[in-house]
Formats: C-alpha cells, sequence, structure tokens
C-alpha cells in the first residue's frame, strides 16, 4: 500500500491484528487476510451481521463482531487505513486488483433504487 502510516491502535481487540506483512499493516481479523476496513464498510453501509457471516463463514459471529467493535474503538485508524487504500487506487488505478470500497456492492445485499429489476424463474406447472 501507499507508505503513509496508520495512527495507533488506540483500544486492541483479540480478534484484530495489524502486521506488516500482512495487507501491509492494516487491521484485519486473526488468522485470515479479511481486512477490518471492509467489513466495516459494509456494516457502515448497511449489512446486518448475519450477512457478513455469510459471506465470511469461516470468520463466525464472534470475530465478526470484535473487527467491528475494534472499528468503532479506533475510528481514525479505520477511516486512515479507508483513505490509504483509496489513495493506492487513485495512483495505480485499476491494476491494484480491488474496487475502492465506494464503488463496493456487497454480494448478498440487493441494490437498491429504481435500477434494479427482479429476474422471476418461469413457473413450474
Amino acid at each position: 500500500m501507499v507508505d503513509a502510516p496508520l495512527p495507533r491502535i488506540r483500544v486492541p481487540h483479540p480478534h484484530v491484528r495489524c502486521d506488516i506483512d500482512v495487507l501491509a499493516g492494516s487491521p484485519h481479523v486473526a488468522g485470515s487476510r479479511v481486512p477490518v476496513r471492509r467489513l466495516w464498510a459494509w456494516h457502515r453501509g448497511g449489512a446486518a451481521v448475519e450477512t457478513l457471516v455469510k459471506r465470511y463463514p469461516n470468520l463466525g459471529p464472534a470475530r465478526i463482531l470484535d473487527a467491528l467493535a475494534f472499528a468503532y474503538d479506533n475510528q481514525d485508524l479505520i477511516d486512515a487505513d479507508i483513505a490509504r487504500e483509496q489513495a493506492l487506487f487513485d495512483k495505480q488505478g485499476p491494476d491494484v486488483g480491488a474496487r475502492p470500497l465506494a464503488q463496493m456492492i456487497f454480494p448478498f445485499e440487493a441494490p437498491l433504487g429504481p435500477a434494479s429489476k427482479s429476474v422471476k424463474a418461469p413457473r413450474k406447472r
């Protein structure tokens, strides 16, 4: 990622790690490569915890809830991590291999608005 250092952790949590060798030091769920910023963005965008558990069943509800609690307790760190990811995307463009959080649509949530059309399956007789 970009060389900007992240703020210090104010409140540590047992299921969240920051390791410079994993995701360039971004807070992530221990034992995985799932960044807290991603869970936080989806949660703040309206995704329920149950939806996140469906998306990441290997994490389980305890680690997901702890990651969200970490984000609430360390808001400045998460905001800086999101800004760092956005700056990397702006600098390297789509070659980074990810989309900025602002462009993400959670796969388990239906899009909102008139652009979303439901497709009905044919009825069996």
